[in-house]
């Protein structure tokens, strides 16, 4: 019963509109024709713009601008979402948003038409907005003055009060359903086809994280002082990874299945997980074997702040060798992580606890890390894995090892 009046409401309102026609009450508004005034203004089609290399297509998740906003050249108007990035739409012009063509959560194609913009002073286009509002606004008046006085009818004819919505009771029971994002596609697909290509195993071993923070703790401020950079623990392991990436080429190689060959590199490039408000996203580290440890600080937090903005590009995570991926700082003690393809392996940090260790055959308490190593094994054999993640412990150990290359 409730619905009947607005949707008489609307119907009203269509045939006043159609009935009356729109020109004649612009006359009434300062004596101009909104029509008149609105073809003084050219429209300019804005389309999707190019995604990324080897990316056509995409999903609009979200309008910044709606229908009649103002926008000036540069704004954003919409954002895109593509398997690895999101692309924002900016406005060729300045004007206001005349038309929107495509819906959220619509899939789009480099070179759609995504809305029309009406070019134009931001004055005169209030001007024309103002009395497009006026002009609506009296014919609403008009309709709901005539629907007050309609009475409501039920289905069998009679005419009843309008109910109330009925409240449920506090211990609701729900669901939702929210659409995948075209990366959360993107990333469940990817691991699942690492799961059914690669040989996959994985190897654990723990490390004493005692000397390393204490070298934290002595230089972290003057490290600070001197890069502008905090000193983290990333840059120890990324260090150490690179440096047993070399002396274990297997590791840092991958398979090409397209010519049954393996590539081995000569170079160390680590992606490293870090959050953006879409999600973790892996940019890369490149050539860390000749980065110091105020270069890859430097990297992360400036990885870390373009994710914060959710502007990380495609370039920024294409390619890898090899993967590192922090769960301690989620609060993870042990898991084993998922090749990042085509790589051949991920090295997998968890949280620092205080445990019973035996050092020189006494016990005592310690700070202690598991590492887990996943590799493919079709390619790096359990002996290259093990001493891969030993040479890794022994660096993080021994913190001098990093400095002198052994």
């Amino acid at each position: 019963m409730f619905s009947s009046k607005i949707t008489s409401s609307g119907i009203l309102l269509n045939r006043f509109i159609h009935k009356n026609g729109i020109s004649k009450y612009c006359k009434r508004h300062k004596g101009r024709n909104i029509r008149s005034v609105s073809t003084a203004f050219e429209n300019v089609d804005v389309v999707v713009p190019a995604l990324g290399d080897s990316i056509n297509e995409g999903t609009l998740v979200e309008w910044a601008k709606g229908v009649n906003d103002s926008c000036s050249t540069d704004d954003i108007l919409a954002v895109i979402e593509t398997d690895k990035v999101s692309v924002d739409v900016r406005s060729p012009t300045s004007g206001f948003l005349k038309e929107v063509l495509i819906e959220v959560d619509e899939n789009v194609a480099v070179g759609d038409l995504l809305c029309r913009i009406t070019q134009g002073h931001v004055e005169e286009v209030s001007k024309i907005l103002e009395y497009e509002n006026d002009i609506l606004n009296e014919a609403k008046n008009v309709v709901e003055d005539k629907v007050n006085t309609m009475p409501i009818e039920n289905a069998g004819g009679r005419s009843e009060e309008i109910l109330e919505p009925i409240c449920n009771s506090t211990n609701i029971r729900e669901e939702s359903r929210v659409k995948m994002s075209r990366m959360r596609q993107r990333i469940s697909q990817r691991l699942k086809d690492s799961q059914n290509t690669a040989a996959m195993l994985t190897t654990f071993n723990e490390v004493d994280m005692s000397n390393a923070m204490d070298m934290r703790t002595r230089y972290k401020d003057i490290f600070e002082q001197e890069h502008e950079v905090r000193l983290g623990f990333m840059s120890f392991f990324a260090k150490a990874s690179s440096e047993a990436l070399l002396t274990t080429p297997s590791v840092n190689a991958f398979i090409d299945d397209q010519t049954n060959e393996i590539v081995y590199r000569n170079y160390v490039d680590i992606s490293v997980a870090v959050a953006s408000p879409r999600g973790l996203v892996v940019p890369v580290l490149r050539n860390v074997e000749s980065m110091s440890f105020s270069e890859v600080e430097t990297t992360i937090s400036e990885y870390g702040k373009k994710a914060a903005k959710d502007e990380i590009t495609m370039e920024d995570m294409t390619g890898g060798t090899f993967t590192i991926s922090n769960g301690g700082v989620f609060g993870s003690m042990l898991g084993t992580p998922i090749i990042n393809p085509p790589q051949s392996a991920i090295l997998g940090m968890h949280g620092i606890k205080q445990r019973a260790v035996v050092v020189n055959n006494e016990i005592v308490a310690r700070p202690m890390m598991y590492l887990a190593l996943t590799y493919d094994h079709r390619l790096v054999d359990g002996r290259e894995a093990v001493t891969f993640l030993k040479s890794i412990c022994d660096k993080i150990e021994d913190p001098s090892r990093l400095l002198l290359g052994i």
